[in-house]
């Protein structure tokens, strides 16, 4: 919910975050707001410190008393700014001080319902510790009588659990690192789920009811990366209009996550250096020292020991980090987790799209086996978003709804292995068999040929469309 009473803000603020995936309700006054509470729940709400018929205060009181779990985060003129403030101790999650920036609002709005979510998990994992639980786990057939670390990890859904021995000391490291205040290098190529692995470390230490802020160095310049990292005070540069609050200040009490971290100038690293054997940060700009207290977890989807020998990442910093390592498996190494990935991504998407996305085909599957996932999980959840779109609703998923590449992979392996299902159904020295064997490698090359297009691939093979797909359903090629 938005309460401002200028209606301007009210509008943008509403199409803005409508944009971006939040269903937005406004009002202009306090009365209303708390009408409107009494009906609906909100998880969370934009207010402006001064309105017409309350303060900002006062309604916080009153939201507090209707439903405690509503974040509260207000919107302040410059000269509120210590009443903002104030009210941050008394339970508003935060505040947003005038003229309001989109990032600024877009980024405050993530990390509070990631907030919400780190609330919802560490209560499940209380639900999780209590005797009844252990006697269910007991009645599963776990012969401890302990819950899996993933069960232990999280029971909110929100993230999907391998089963693989990979998988498996994946959980347990982080189940172990978790409540110590250790920094923790997180190895892992792209898409492997560096990120979340870092939220589960995150929700599930002492640091839980305390901020994560995540910040990717791979788009920092070197002129930015100082802003962002400790900030930076008003006029320090040109383009500085506004005092800054840095990621180091933001994360105070909670983490600090900082994804591929490698990319990081000598400079940045430097400064990095110092603010981690200080424990004090300076903006950009200030020669006044804040103290911080931060959990810090970084992410690299490549060594950063081998960074250090080719001289691209400080030793000393690299050390600093190292208090623990956690490696996460590619995709690719651990296909006994692919289907229970696939399963639980459908099921999202059919809920994203409001349709039943249908079965998966065989083939669909082997392709799934045979292909490397150089993008890993985040690929794989990609695919199955596209194909669950294209496919019609209540039909099956075939090879028609996956990317050219994939298909071009899929070609490419049955080329490497000539020994096709064909074949394989009927003896080799079958003349008629051997027709087909042909054939169907003779299509197969040519529609890779022209991309898979039809019509070309028809043109080609000097037949029409339809004989063409008279032999595409006889030889069962899907494309």
């Amino acid at each position: 919910m938005i309460i401002d009473d200028e209606i301007n803000i009210c509008t943008l603020l509403s199409k803005f975050l409508g944009k971006h995936g939040f269903k937005v309700d406004t009002t202009m006054s306090g009365n209303a707001a708390l009408k409107m509470m009494k009906e609906k729940t909100y998880d969370l709400v934009l207010c402006d410190y001064r309105l017409k018929d309350t303060d900002g205060a006062q309604l916080l009181q009153d939201i507090r008393q209707l439903n405690p779990r509503t974040i509260v985060i207000i919107i302040t003129g410059y000269t509120d700014v210590r009443v903002a403030v104030e009210m941050v101790k008394n339970g508003a999650y935060d505040y947003l001080s005038k003229p309001l920036y989109p990032d600024e609002i877009l980024n405050l709005v993530h990390k509070a319902f990631a907030h919400l979510d780190a609330e919802s998990e560490r209560e499940a994992l209380q639900a999780v510790s209590q005797p009844q639980t252990m006697s269910v786990n007991r009645e599963n057939g776990n012969a401890n009588g302990k819950a899996p670390v993933s069960e232990m990890l999280d029971k909110s859904n929100k993230y999907v659990y391998g089963e693989s021995s990979g998988a498996t000391e994946l959980f347990r490291q982080i189940k172990l690192v978790a409540p110590t205040d250790y920094s923790v290098i997180i190895f892992g190529e792209t898409g492997t789920g560096k990120e979340s692995v870092a939220h589960l470390i995150h929700h599930h230490s002492k640091r839980s009811a305390q901020p994560f802020v995540a910040l990717d160095c791979g788009s920092l310049s070197k002129e930015l990366a100082a802003s962002e990292l400790f900030g930076h005070e008003k006029g320090a540069f040109t383009g500085a209009i506004n005092t800054k609050i840095g990621a180091f200040e933001q994360a105070t009490g909670g983490t600090l996550f900082l994804d591929e971290v490698s990319n990081l100038s000598y400079d940045i690293q430097v400064a990095l250096l110092r603010v981690i054997q200080e424990k004090v940060i300076r903006r950009v700009g200030s020669l006044k020292e804040i103290p911080i207290d931060v959990r810090i977890i970084v992410a690299s989807n490549e060594k950063l020991s081998e960074s250090v020998q080719r001289g691209r990442f400080r030793e000393d910093l690299f050390h600093r980090f190292n208090e623990f390592t956690i490696y996460i498996p590619p995709l690719r190494e651990r296909k006994e987790d692919l289907q229970l990935f696939v399963n639980s991504f459908i099921g999202q998407v059919e809920k994203e799209l409001q349709k039943n996305c249908g079965k998966i085909t065989q083939e669909v599957w082997e392709c799934f086996q045979k292909y490397t996932w150089p993008g890993n999980i985040r690929e794989l959840k990609n695919v199955i978003r596209r194909a669950c779109l294209l496919t019609p609703e209540h039909q099956d998923i075939t090879m028609s709804a996956l990317p050219l590449e994939m298909k071009e992979a899929f070609v490419q392996s049955y080329e490497e292995d000539p020994v096709s299902e064909l074949a394989a159904i009927a003896n080799e020295n079958d003349l008629k068999t051997v027709a087909l064997q042909a054939e169907y490698n003779k299509i197969i090359n040519v529609l890779k040929e022209v991309k898979y297009n039809k019509t070309k691939a028809a043109q080609l093979l000097n037949i029409d469309r339809k004989t063409l797909y008279n032999k595409l359903r006889l030889l069962n090629i899907n494309y």
